[in-house]
């Protein structure tokens, strides 16, 4: 934008300096020519003083001597006619005089009309500038003395003050140029700085604004205004986020102390079918207290910025796969490590591990008996690629598209446990670190999930320990683990 502004500027200098220059040019040339016309005029006259005597005594050798002097001094043709239009003493080239151009000047002479006056030598037009007078003698015409001088000087002179011309308005045009900049620069500026943080508020970054002091009075205004628009948005969020995570922080209790109650109720039923029902409340009560956690997860994940550390994607990996081994095993599932031993990354505390259980849990939950779920770890230049490939029945390419829509679940999945937020926190997790999720079909079924990790350069030091140890065997912390992570 500031280009086409500036742009701008300089189609409106352009215009306004071919108005001031093309009229000066034009007038520089008119009177440089005036000035030569008035000289020649002179000369003609005292050439026309000297052809009287001349023509009434018929003695021309003397105008003629005058003639030849005045041709080797100044290099200018000139003839004298009588009356009747016959050339009675001339210098230079004699077939000029013949040209019905210059007869028709010698005319206009002897008509007692000067030739010469009002006319304007231009620098692509080389002919000779004619300047014709009539002799008289006692108000009789005579005789007409003519001149044809070249105009060589004339137009190099001419071409001299142009150049100047030209240059003048070159260096205006650089001024203007380098003063249209800075004025650019200046009315821009708060643009520029509305774009700014327009992106890094797109980005996540809620708390940038735009410094309202600076540019014009309309751009301040919008600047105030949009300030107000984020202040706006920021409050509506947070009060969202707050919400979320208040009413979810209190739900827990109370949910905690059905589930008691609920549970000590199991001691008084003896019908059977009794049992079943009290089993089944429990289950609700559960999945309820898991939707809470899964729901102050998200409102925490979503909080304003992160503190991006080092972590082994690696043996993060080797950690939650071990930890998940237990579940796998009683459920006839294959749960394998493959690629890199090590991997280091960039990323938010705890969100590789996160994602994980959370990609993890959907593969044992929605793959059957004798499946094989394989973790493997990629280092890919700048990136570190993470996957859990599964043989299950997979996700249709629309189905895909709404996995990480928070409360989504498959159409065939309603019944299978979840609350629909796994997905939504890795996501959220994974972007805050600068990566992405993104959803495959596997060749020739299943799912291919794949996280992405912006990677440790070699020469960025060591991996930092995050202090993240693997579950013992047979022990809950995948469910606690991956409680605010429950798959789609």
């Amino acid at each position: 934008m500031r280009y086409r502004l500036v742009a701008t500027y300089l189609v409106l200098l352009t215009l306004v300096l071919l108005a001031l220059e093309i009229p000066l040019a034009a007038n520089v040339a008119a009177s440089r020519t005036q000035a030569v016309v008035i000289d020649r005029n002179a000369d003609a006259a005292r050439l026309a003083s000297l052809a009287d005597p001349a023509l009434r005594t018929g003695e021309t050798q003397t105008l003629t001597d005058e003639l030849d002097r005045y041709y080797d001094l100044f290099g200018i043709t000139a003839a004298v006619a009588d009356r009747d239009g016959r050339l009675v003493a001339s210098t230079g080239d004699p077939q000029v005089f013949g040209t019905p151009q210059v007869r028709g000047w010698l005319n206009q002479a002897l008509a007692g009309e000067r030739v010469g006056a009002g006319r304007t030598v231009w620098p692509w037009r080389h002919a000779r500038l004619a300047i014709a007078v009539p002799v008289t003698t006692a108000g009789e015409v005579v005789g007409a003395v003519l001149t044809l001088s070249p105009v060589d000087k004339l137009q190099a002179s001419i071409d001299r003050a142009w150049v100047a011309i030209a240059g003048g308005g070159l260096v205006a045009g650089v001024v203007f140029v380098a003063v249209a900049a800075v004025l650019a620069r200046w009315i821009l500026r708060p643009v520029g700085q509305l774009d700014d943080a327009a992106h890094r508020i797109s980005a996540g970054a809620l708390d940038a604004r735009v410094p309202s002091g600076v540019g014009p009075p309309e751009l301040r205004r919008l600047a105030r205004s949009f300030n107000t628009m984020a202040d706006d948005v920021t409050d509506a969020l947070d009060r969202q986020r707050a919400f979320v995570a208040q009413a979810s922080h209190q739900l827990r209790n109370p949910l905690t102390a059905l589930r008691l109650r609920v549970e000590e109720l199991g001691t008084f039923i003896t019908d059977p079918a009794g049992g079943d029902e009290h089993r089944l409340a429990l289950e609700e009560a559960d999945r309820l207290r898991r939707i809470c956690d899964g729901l102050l997860a998200l409102a925490r994940a979503e909080r304003g910025r992160y503190h991006v550390e080092v972590e082994d994607a690696a043996v993060t990996a080797d950690e939650r796969v071990a930890a998940w081994q237990p579940l796998a095993r009683e459920r006839g599932i294959t749960l394998r490590r493959n690629g890199s031993g090590s991997a280091p990354v960039h990323a938010v505390p705890t969100a590789v591990g996160q994602a994980l259980d959370a990609l993890i849990d959907n593969a044992l939950k929605f793959s059957g008996p004798d499946a094989t779920v394989e973790v493997t770890v990629v280092p890919d230049g700048d990136r570190v690629e993470l996957r859990v490939v599964d043989d299950g029945p997979g996700l249709a390419d629309a189905l895909r598209r709404q996995a990480t829509e928070r409360f989504w679940r498959a159409p065939d999945a309603q019944n299978v446990d979840g609350s629909g937020l796994g997905l939504p926190i890795a996501t959220v997790l994974v972007t805050a670190s600068g990566g992405d999720l993104e959803l495959l079909a596997a060749d020739p079924r299943g799912l291919d999930a794949r996280l992405r990790f912006p990677a440790v350069p070699p020469n960025g030091g060591p991996a930092r320990d995050n202090g993240a140890r693997p579950s013992p065997p047979g022990s809950s912390a995948p469910r606690r683990d991956a409680a605010a992570a429950e798959g789609c």
